[in-house]
């Protein structure tokens, strides 16, 4: 049979096929690893399922000013850089007031990842553009508010879910709506 074997069920075992899948199977890791995905999303009308925009779904809501993005994977040292590299043009096409991170598929933030993250919302904050948190795991949450970063974003600026920061930006644009509108009022009987 030269260098096949013969499983139990009869079925012939190929050593290099198998080294082979494995290979795929770690480059594929390691591809994955380095390129986490960073999708933007829209909320499907009338619920809180949120989901990445795309041409089947036209009809998914989204709100001016607002940049919802999603990031998945662990982010760390090796690949902190390639997402930020994604999420600048976002940010640049967009031209949101506020950009929340949905981190619910992020279980896991390293060091140099969190240091990058507090300096692009330093250059972000001096642009006009503040940068939520939003659905962290209890794990990321701990670092964030252990580091700097966690005392610049404050409670205000983290929430539980895509559902309070979306609710928490419409109700600050309508507060401010009030204080402009309040303003206007205000010189025109001046």
């Amino acid at each position: 049979m030269g260098g096949r074997r013969l499983c139990r069920c009869g079925a012939a075992r190929d050593p290099q096929g198998i080294v082979v899948a494995i290979v795929i199977s770690l480059v594929a890791l390691a591809y994955q690893a380095a390129n986490p995905a960073v999708r933007v999303l829209g909320r499907k009308p009338g619920t809180n399922v949120f989901r990445p925009r795309s041409p089947e779904h036209p009809e998914d809501e989204t709100f001016p000013g607002l940049l919802l993005l999603c990031l998945e994977g662990h982010i760390f040292f090796a690949n902190a850089r390639s997402v930020g590299e994604k999420i600048r043009p976002l940010i640049e096409e967009d031209h949101p007031k506020v950009v929340a991170l949905d981190l619910a598929g992020v279980p896991h933030l390293e060091y140099t990842a969190l240091k990058m993250l507090s300096e692009a919302e330093e250059r972000e904050r001096a642009n006009g553009v503040e940068l939520w948190l939003v659905s962290l795991n209890p794990e990321v949450l701990e670092m964030v508010q252990r580091s700097p970063l966690g005392r610049v974003l404050g409670r205000e600026r983290m929430h539980f879910d895509l559902e309070t920061a979306v609710a928490g930006y419409l109700g600050r644009g309508a507060a401010e709506g009030k204080v402009k509108a309040s303003k206007v009022l205000e010189s025109e009987n001046s």
